[in-house]
């Protein structure tokens, strides 16, 4: 079995309908797509400043259906831990003092932890990521 872990990115393009991604994830066995809890956060936490934003009812109303929307797509997924070793290679990673953004770094330490492959566009930044195998899914299979 090989892990294809999506970042947040390349899900909200899913969520989305984007179809090369769509096409891509199409291709795989569900089993071998996960998403990292960093993901989930990120998520979560884009659409609770959403909510905090919100100022009419139907702009409330919307993002609260965006929510369930977005609750609803990440339950379809595994959800990778971050656990106690994911830690330790994310401390290492940031003490490498590489141009990547702490999330990221959280993300890759996930996949390396797993041995896994990372689904992003941002394929720039994560190369600088040390033994990180990266694809990006927007471009079509």
């Amino acid at each position: 079995m090989k892990l294809f872990v999506l970042d947040t990115d390349t899900l909200t393009l899913h969520q989305k309908g984007h179809p090369a991604v769509g096409d891509n994830i199409a291709l795989h066995d569900p089993d071998d797509l996960a998403i990292s809890v960093i993901t989930v956060e990120e998520q979560l936490s884009g659409w609770y400043t959403v909510l905090r934003k919100a100022k009419t009812k139907s702009k409330l109303a919307r993002a609260y259906s965006q929510l369930a929307a977005c609750v609803e797509s990440l339950a379809d997924l595994r959800v990778l831990p971050f656990d106690e070793a994911c830690i330790d290679r994310f401390e290492s990673l940031r003490d490498a003092r590489l141009s990547v953004r702490s999330m990221d770094l959280r993300i890759a330490a996930s996949v390396l932890e797993l041995g896994g492959t990372l689904v992003t566009r941002n394929i720039r930044d994560f190369a600088q990521v040390p033994g990180l195998v990266a694809e990006d899914w927007s471009v079509g299979p």
